[in-house]
C-alpha cells in the first residue's frame, strides 16, 4: 500500500513498483524490528498525551477535596469495623496520594518502552541496516511525538522479549487497583443515604431507579471499577503473552499491544469522567460523621494509655451492652475527671501524632 500510493505521488502506475514494497519501503528494516517499535512509540505516546494529563486531572480533583474536608473528622475503619478518627480530608488525600504515585509508575513504564527494536531487523543482528538508520530514524520520530525514543542497547533483548510491555501493563494494573480501591471506598462511604454509611453524598448523575424513587445509584464509581476490572484482566493476557518469547521473537505481540493500548484507552477515559462526575461534586455529611464518631465503641483506645488497657475494654464492652457511649458510660464511672475525659475524648486530637503512649490496637 504505501508502494503504490508512493508510486502514485511520484508520477508512476499503480501497481508498477517505481518505489518498490522491499528494496525501497521496507529499506534496512524487518517486521520483526519495526512492529515492537511501532507498539512501543504508540503506547509511550498514548501514555504522554492522554493518560499522565488524565491522571493529573484527577489528582487535582482529590487534592482539592483533601484540603476542602480536612476540618471533618468521621470515625477510621479496619477490618471493616470501628476503628479510631481520621479526617475526611486525610483519606482523601491518601486517594490523591496514590494517583500521584501512579503517574509515577507510569511514567516509569514510558521510561522503560523509549527503548524500541529498530534496527535489529530479522533476528537481532543487524543484517541489511545502515548502522546510523535506527539512530536517524528514532531522532525524527521523538521530535514528531514529542516523546524520546532511542534504539535497544540489546537488540537480542529488544526483539526476543517483550519485557517493557509487561512492565508497562504491570504499571495500569497497579493504577486499576488504585482506582477500584478509591471507587469503591467513595461509593460505601457515599451508601444509604439513611441505612448506610452516609458519610458522602455523591453527585445525582441520573434520575435513579425506576422502581424505586428516590434511589440514585454510584454509577460513575461502578463505571470506574468496571474499567478496572478490565485493565487487571488485560494485564492477565499481557503477562502471559510476554512469556512466549520463543527464541528469537515474541510472535503475541498482537494480543500484547490489543491489550495494553485499550487498557490506556480505558485509564485515559475513565479517570476525568471519575474527576468530573463524581469527585468533584461530592460533599461530606458532617453531621453524620460526627455522629458516627461518637457512637463509635474504638473511642475508649485514647483511653487505654491512662487507665490501661483491659479498663478500657471493659467500658467498650459495658457501652455496647448497654447501648451507651463511651463517654457517657466513662463518665458515669468517674474513671478520669470530667476535664481530662473532655481531653482525651476529643476526636481531632485523635487524628493527629503525640498525646499519651500506649497500645494504639489494630
Amino acid at each position: 500500500m504505501i508502494s503504490n500510493r508512493a508510486t502514485e505521488l511520484l508520477g508512476g502506475a499503480r501497481g508498477s513498483k517505481l518505489v518498490h514494497p522491499n528494496d525501497h519501503v521496507n529499506l534496512g528494516q524487518s517486521s520483526n524490528d519495526v512492529i515492537p517499535t511501532a507498539i512501543h512509540i504508540a503506547a509511550g505516546e498514548l501514555i504522554q498525551q492522554q493518560l499522565i494529563p488524565a491522571l493529573t486531572g484527577l489528582q487535582t480533583s482529590l487534592t482539592r477535596k483533601a484540603k476542602a474536608f480536612d476540618r471533618i473528622v468521621k470515625i477510621g475503619r479496619t477490618h471493616l469495623q470501628d476503628a479510631t478518627p481520621v479526617r475526611l480530608g486525610q483519606e482523601f488525600g491518601g486517594y490523591a496520594r496514590q494517583i500521584t504515585l501512579g503517574i509515577q509508575r507510569v511514567k516509569q513504564a514510558q521510561a522503560a518502552l523509549s527503548e524500541v527494536a529498530l534496527g535489529g531487523t530479522a533476528v537481532g543482528t543487524g543484517l541489511n541496516c545502515h548502522p546510523k538508520f535506527s539512530a536517524k530514524v528514532l531522532a525524527l520520530i521523538s521530535k514528531e511525538t514529542g516523546c524520546t525514543f532511542l534504539e535497544a542497547t540489546n537488540h537480542f533483548e529488544a526483539q526476543s522479549a517483550q519485557d517493557s510491555l509487561v512492565e508497562a501493563s504491570g504499571a495500569l494494573k497497579t493504577l486499576a487497583v488504585s482506582l477500584m480501591k478509591i471507587a469503591n471506598d467513595i461509593r460505601f462511604l457515599g451508601s444509604g443515604p439513611r441505612a448506610g454509611l452516609g458519610e458522602l453524598s455523591l453527585p445525582e448523575n441520573e434520575p435513579g431507579s425506576s422502581i424505586m424513587p428516590g434511589k440514585v445509584n454510584p454509577v460513575i464509581c461502578e463505571a470506574t471499577m468496571m474499567v478496572a476490572a478490565q485493565v487487571m484482566g488485560n494485564d492477565a493476557a499481557v503477562a502471559f503473552a510476554g512469556t512466549q518469547g520463543n527464541f528469537q521473537l515474541n510472535v503475541m505481540m498482537p494480543v500484547m499491544a490489543y491489550n495494553l493500548f485499550q487498557s490506556i484507552e480505558l485509564l485515559s477515559t475513565v479517570s476525568p469522567n471519575f474527576a468530573i462526575k463524581c469527585v468533584d461534586g461530592i460533599t461530606a455529611n458532617e453531621a453524620r460523621c460526627k455522629s458516627l464518631i461518637e457512637q463509635s465503641l474504638a473511642m475508649c483506645t485514647a483511653l487505654a494509655p491512662e487507665i490501661g488497657y483491659d479498663a478500657a475494654a471493659k467500658l467498650a464492652k459495658e457501652a455496647y451492652k448497654s447501648g451507651k457511649t463511651v463517654r457517657q458510660v466513662a463518665t458515669e464511672q468517674k474513671v478520669l475527671s470530667e476535664k481530662r475525659l473532655t481531653e482525651l475524648l476529643d476526636p481531632w486530637r485523635m487524628t493527629e501524632p503525640g498525646g499519651p503512649v500506649g497500645s494504639a490496637g489494630g
